[in-house]
Protein backbone atom coordinates (compact mmCIF):
# COMPACT_ATOMS: atom_id res chain seq x y z
CA UNK A 1 0.00 0.00 0.00
CA UNK A 2 1.46 3.73 -0.96
CA UNK A 3 0.95 6.34 1.33
CA UNK A 4 -2.14 7.76 -0.57
CA UNK A 5 -3.84 4.32 0.05
CA UNK A 6 -2.68 4.53 3.32
CA UNK A 7 -4.73 7.88 4.12
CA UNK A 8 -7.66 6.93 1.89
CA UNK A 9 -8.16 3.80 4.28
CA UNK A 10 -6.90 4.83 7.45
CA UNK A 11 -10.31 4.64 9.15
CA UNK A 12 -10.36 1.02 8.07
CA UNK A 13 -6.72 -0.02 9.02
CA UNK A 14 -7.27 1.45 12.57
CA UNK A 15 -10.02 -1.22 13.24
CA UNK A 16 -8.04 -3.82 15.20
CA UNK A 17 -10.37 -6.20 13.22
CA UNK A 18 -9.13 -4.72 9.87
CA UNK A 19 -5.76 -3.19 10.25
CA UNK A 20 -3.56 -3.01 6.80
CA UNK A 21 -3.54 -6.92 6.36
CA UNK A 22 -7.62 -6.96 6.11
CA UNK A 23 -7.62 -3.56 3.83
CA UNK A 24 -4.74 -5.53 1.50
CA UNK A 25 -7.44 -8.29 0.94
CA UNK A 26 -10.09 -5.95 0.05
CA UNK A 27 -7.85 -4.45 -2.70
CA UNK A 28 -7.05 -7.51 -4.20
CA UNK A 29 -10.81 -8.95 -4.16
CA UNK A 30 -13.31 -9.21 -6.42
CA UNK A 31 -17.08 -8.70 -6.18
CA UNK A 32 -20.03 -9.42 -8.27
CA UNK A 33 -22.96 -6.97 -8.10
CA UNK A 34 -26.19 -8.40 -10.00
CA UNK A 35 -28.17 -4.78 -10.23
CA UNK A 36 -27.62 -1.86 -10.54
CA UNK A 37 -30.77 0.11 -9.12
CA UNK A 38 -31.61 0.62 -5.78
CA UNK A 39 -29.48 -1.95 -3.96
CA UNK A 40 -26.86 -1.70 -5.90
CA UNK A 41 -26.64 2.02 -5.88
CA UNK A 42 -25.72 1.75 -2.11
CA UNK A 43 -23.69 -1.66 -2.24
CA UNK A 44 -21.45 -0.28 -5.35
CA UNK A 45 -20.43 3.05 -3.65
CA UNK A 46 -20.23 1.64 -0.13
CA UNK A 47 -17.71 -1.51 -1.96
CA UNK A 48 -15.59 1.30 -4.03
CA UNK A 49 -15.38 3.69 -1.13
CA UNK A 50 -13.86 0.65 1.01
CA UNK A 51 -11.58 -0.26 -1.83
CA UNK A 52 -12.24 -3.42 -3.52
CA UNK A 53 -10.17 -3.94 -6.07
CA UNK A 54 -12.47 -5.28 -9.12
CA UNK A 55 -16.27 -4.65 -9.04
CA UNK A 56 -18.23 -6.10 -12.12
CA UNK A 57 -21.78 -4.10 -12.34
CA UNK A 58 -24.23 -6.31 -14.45
CA UNK A 59 -27.23 -4.73 -14.91
CA UNK A 60 -29.74 -4.47 -18.80
CA UNK A 61 -31.65 -1.32 -17.34
CA UNK A 62 -31.26 2.75 -18.16
CA UNK A 63 -31.37 5.40 -16.03
CA UNK A 64 -35.47 7.27 -15.25
CA UNK A 65 -36.75 9.69 -13.72
CA UNK A 66 -38.54 7.42 -11.21
CA UNK A 67 -35.19 5.97 -10.02
CA UNK A 68 -33.83 8.67 -8.39
CA UNK A 69 -35.78 8.98 -5.96
CA UNK A 70 -34.03 5.86 -4.18
CA UNK A 71 -30.81 4.92 -7.00
CA UNK A 72 -28.14 7.04 -5.50
CA UNK A 73 -25.66 5.96 -7.64
CA UNK A 74 -27.05 8.01 -10.71
CA UNK A 75 -27.88 11.59 -11.35
CA UNK A 76 -30.28 13.63 -12.95
CA UNK A 77 -27.94 14.25 -15.62
CA UNK A 78 -27.59 10.61 -16.19
CA UNK A 79 -31.11 9.84 -17.40
CA UNK A 80 -31.23 7.62 -20.74
CA UNK A 81 -27.96 6.32 -20.09
CA UNK A 82 -26.96 2.62 -19.11
CA UNK A 83 -27.29 2.36 -15.09
CA UNK A 84 -23.72 0.39 -15.24
CA UNK A 85 -22.44 3.25 -17.12
CA UNK A 86 -24.17 5.90 -14.75
CA UNK A 87 -22.31 3.92 -11.69
CA UNK A 88 -19.56 3.60 -12.89
CA UNK A 89 -18.80 7.06 -13.49
CA UNK A 90 -20.45 7.91 -9.76
CA UNK A 91 -17.36 5.45 -8.30
CA UNK A 92 -14.54 6.66 -10.49
CA UNK A 93 -15.49 9.95 -8.71
CA UNK A 94 -15.21 8.20 -5.49
CA UNK A 95 -12.20 5.90 -5.83
CA UNK A 96 -10.57 5.95 -9.27
CA UNK A 97 -8.62 3.13 -8.11
CA UNK A 98 -11.07 0.26 -8.17
CA UNK A 99 -11.39 -1.18 -11.19
CA UNK A 100 -15.10 -1.17 -12.38
CA UNK A 101 -16.12 -3.91 -15.05
CA UNK A 102 -19.77 -2.93 -16.52
CA UNK A 103 -21.89 -5.63 -18.39
CA UNK A 104 -24.82 -4.03 -19.97
CA UNK A 105 -26.96 -7.50 -20.15
CA UNK A 106 -29.44 -9.67 -18.07
CA UNK A 107 -27.04 -12.67 -17.21
CA UNK A 108 -28.89 -16.25 -18.12
CA UNK A 109 -27.58 -18.79 -15.96
CA UNK A 110 -25.29 -20.14 -17.67
CA UNK A 111 -23.72 -16.57 -18.29
CA UNK A 112 -23.59 -16.43 -14.52
CA UNK A 113 -21.95 -19.38 -14.24
CA UNK A 114 -19.00 -17.54 -15.97
CA UNK A 115 -19.07 -14.43 -14.15
CA UNK A 116 -19.69 -16.32 -10.27
CA UNK A 117 -16.34 -18.37 -11.48
CA UNK A 118 -14.54 -15.48 -11.84
CA UNK A 119 -15.63 -13.68 -8.54
CA UNK A 120 -14.79 -13.77 -4.73
CA UNK A 121 -18.35 -12.79 -3.51
CA UNK A 122 -21.53 -12.00 -5.18
CA UNK A 123 -24.53 -9.63 -4.23
CA UNK A 124 -27.63 -10.00 -5.63
CA UNK A 125 -29.36 -6.95 -6.16
CA UNK A 126 -31.92 -7.85 -8.57
CA UNK A 127 -34.93 -7.42 -8.71
CA UNK A 128 -36.57 -10.57 -9.71
CA UNK A 129 -36.91 -14.08 -8.92
CA UNK A 130 -35.51 -16.06 -11.94
CA UNK A 131 -32.30 -14.18 -11.53
CA UNK A 132 -32.09 -14.48 -7.56
CA UNK A 133 -32.99 -18.45 -8.26
CA UNK A 134 -29.97 -19.14 -10.45
CA UNK A 135 -27.77 -17.19 -8.30
CA UNK A 136 -28.18 -19.28 -5.79
CA UNK A 137 -27.88 -22.17 -7.89
CA UNK A 138 -25.08 -21.44 -9.90
CA UNK A 139 -23.00 -20.10 -6.27
CA UNK A 140 -24.42 -23.02 -4.11
CA UNK A 141 -22.44 -25.44 -7.50
CA UNK A 142 -19.25 -23.13 -7.42
CA UNK A 143 -19.32 -22.87 -3.98
CA UNK A 144 -18.98 -18.65 -3.89
CA UNK A 145 -20.77 -16.74 -1.01
CA UNK A 146 -23.65 -14.71 -1.91
CA UNK A 147 -25.18 -11.50 -0.42
CA UNK A 148 -28.71 -12.10 -0.88
CA UNK A 149 -31.21 -8.37 0.09
CA UNK A 150 -34.48 -7.28 -1.07
CA UNK A 151 -36.79 -4.55 -0.59
CA UNK A 152 -40.20 -3.79 -0.91
CA UNK A 153 -42.45 -0.64 0.71
CA UNK A 154 -40.75 -0.36 3.57
CA UNK A 155 -39.99 -3.82 4.18
CA UNK A 156 -36.34 -5.20 3.93
CA UNK A 157 -34.45 -8.29 4.12
CA UNK A 158 -30.72 -9.47 3.61
CA UNK A 159 -29.15 -12.65 4.22
CA UNK A 160 -25.60 -14.62 3.57
CA UNK A 161 -25.51 -17.80 1.88
CA UNK A 162 -22.01 -18.60 2.43
CA UNK A 163 -21.36 -21.53 0.32
CA UNK A 164 -18.06 -22.19 1.31
CA UNK A 165 -19.37 -23.88 4.70
CA UNK A 166 -21.43 -27.12 4.70
CA UNK A 167 -23.76 -26.17 7.12
CA UNK A 168 -25.23 -22.87 5.23
CA UNK A 169 -29.21 -22.96 4.23
CA UNK A 170 -29.47 -21.31 0.49
CA UNK A 171 -31.95 -19.30 -0.61
CA UNK A 172 -34.61 -22.14 -1.63
CA UNK A 173 -34.27 -23.43 1.49
CA UNK A 174 -35.92 -19.39 2.40
CA UNK A 175 -38.20 -19.57 -0.60
CA UNK A 176 -38.93 -22.88 -2.29
CA UNK A 177 -39.59 -22.19 -6.20
CA UNK A 178 -42.33 -23.72 -6.14
CA UNK A 179 -43.66 -21.44 -3.81
CA UNK A 180 -42.69 -18.36 -5.90
CA UNK A 181 -45.06 -15.20 -5.64
CA UNK A 182 -46.44 -12.89 -8.02
CA UNK A 183 -43.57 -10.37 -9.15
CA UNK A 184 -43.88 -7.61 -6.45
CA UNK A 185 -42.04 -4.48 -8.50
CA UNK A 186 -41.51 -1.27 -7.16
CA UNK A 187 -43.52 0.02 -10.09
CA UNK A 188 -46.58 -1.08 -8.58
CA UNK A 189 -46.65 -0.79 -4.72
CA UNK A 190 -43.71 2.13 -4.38
CA UNK A 191 -40.58 1.80 -2.03
CA UNK A 192 -39.50 4.52 0.36
CA UNK A 193 -36.12 5.72 -0.48
CA UNK A 194 -33.76 5.10 2.31
CA UNK A 195 -35.14 1.22 2.85
CA UNK A 196 -32.79 0.69 0.03
CA UNK A 197 -29.80 2.17 1.12
CA UNK A 198 -30.14 0.46 4.92
CA UNK A 199 -30.92 -2.87 2.91
CA UNK A 200 -27.99 -2.18 0.33
CA UNK A 201 -25.63 -0.93 3.20
CA UNK A 202 -25.83 -4.17 5.32
CA UNK A 203 -25.13 -6.06 2.07
CA UNK A 204 -21.92 -4.14 1.33
CA UNK A 205 -20.82 -4.97 5.16
CA UNK A 206 -21.43 -8.37 5.07
CA UNK A 207 -19.44 -8.34 1.75
CA UNK A 208 -16.25 -6.71 3.16
CA UNK A 209 -16.75 -9.41 6.19
CA UNK A 210 -17.05 -12.04 4.00
CA UNK A 211 -13.78 -11.20 1.98
CA UNK A 212 -11.83 -10.12 5.08
CA UNK A 213 -12.44 -13.52 6.64
CA UNK A 214 -14.38 -11.75 9.65
CA UNK A 215 -16.63 -14.63 10.83
CA UNK A 216 -19.62 -12.74 12.69
CA UNK A 217 -21.70 -12.98 9.30
CA UNK A 218 -24.76 -12.88 8.55
CA UNK A 219 -24.17 -16.62 6.96
CA UNK A 220 -27.49 -19.06 8.93
CA UNK A 221 -29.66 -16.02 9.75
CA UNK A 222 -32.49 -13.45 8.04
CA UNK A 223 -32.32 -9.80 9.03
CA UNK A 224 -35.26 -7.74 8.14
CA UNK A 225 -36.17 -4.52 9.01
CA UNK A 226 -39.31 -2.06 8.69
CA UNK A 227 -38.57 0.88 7.85
CA UNK A 228 -42.18 2.16 8.86
CA UNK A 229 -41.43 1.17 12.54
CA UNK A 230 -37.98 0.57 12.66
CA UNK A 231 -38.49 -2.77 13.64
CA UNK A 232 -35.57 -4.49 12.85
CA UNK A 233 -35.41 -8.82 13.89
CA UNK A 234 -32.82 -11.62 12.95
CA UNK A 235 -34.24 -15.32 12.92
CA UNK A 236 -31.87 -18.51 12.04
CA UNK A 237 -32.32 -20.52 9.04
CA UNK A 238 -31.69 -23.47 8.79
CA UNK A 239 -31.31 -25.97 6.00
CA UNK A 240 -34.83 -27.65 4.23
CA UNK A 241 -34.10 -31.57 4.13
CA UNK A 242 -36.47 -31.18 0.75
CA UNK A 243 -34.45 -28.42 -0.91
CA UNK A 244 -33.71 -28.96 -4.75
CA UNK A 245 -30.74 -26.93 -4.36
CA UNK A 246 -28.82 -28.62 -1.11
CA UNK A 247 -29.88 -32.13 -1.30
CA UNK A 248 -29.90 -32.06 -4.92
Amino acid sequence: MNDDQLLRYSRHILLPEIGIEGQQKLLAARALVIGAGGLGSPVALFLAASGIGTITLCDDDTVDLTNLQRQIAHRTSSIGKAKVVSAQESLADINPEVQVITLLERADEVRLTELVAQTDVVLDCSDNFPTRYALNRVCHTLKKPLVSGAATRFDGQVSVFDFRRDDTPCYECLYPERMESEETRCAVLGIFAPLVGIVGSMQAAEALKLLMGIETTLCGRLLTVNALNMDVRTMRLSKDADCTVCHH
